[in-house]
């Protein structure tokens, strides 16, 4: 066999190439599914598939990197911080500000999954749908059996220089938003 034209790529370029594929599939779903059955439907859609694949990403990253089970708040947002930082890449830039163990804001300076949309011509909005219901699925399979409930006030999506998500542990289980 001669010799290869081409190198392997290191674990950390197959990583970050993973990652770009993966949003960019997530895109490429989107896109299709806005063909095939029209906007408003493939918003609904990703919003929840979002919900449902958030507990199956952090079930997955926390069996990666060793975690059998989340004690508080602060380890579920630096563990969320770890994930996203591993998905989006430098595509997502996060601020967590907690107040107590049942209360979060998360602010976000750039997002990738908006500038795709962008890009893609869509509604300014659409990615905003889906983080309305994936901060709260996250929370939720991080701290077992918790509910959220998520209000956004601001969101680049919706014309503001960032995006707040506030999230407030909900006393009521049939409540997940």
């Amino acid at each position: 066999m001669s010799e290869a034209r081409f190198r392997k790529p290191s674990d950390a370029e197959g990583a970050r190439l993973l990652a770009r594929l993966m949003l960019a599939w997530d895109g490429q779903w989107f896109l299709k599914t806005a063909e095939g059955c029209g906007l408003d439907k493939a918003v609904e859609l990703n919003a929840r598939v979002r919900a449902s694949f958030g507990r199956i990403e952090m079930r997955e990253y926390t069996k990666t990197i060793g975690v059998d089970r989340v004690g508080n708040l602060e380890e579920a947002a630096r563990i969320i911080e770890g994930y996203a930082a591993l998905f989006f890449g430098e595509g997502l830039e996060v601020r967590w500000a907690l107040a107590a163990q049942d209360t979060a804001e998360v602010f976000i300076e750039r997002c990738v999954a908006q500038e795709g949309a962008q890009r893609a011509g869509l509604r300014p909005d659409t990615p905003c749908v889906a983080c309305e219901k994936l901060w709260s699925s996250w929370l939720g399979a991080l701290l077992k059996d918790s509910t959220w409930e998520t209000t956004i006030p601001h969101s680049l999506g919706r014309g503001a220089d960032h995006c707040e998500i506030r999230l407030r542990k909900s006393n009521d289980p049939a409540s997940s938003s």
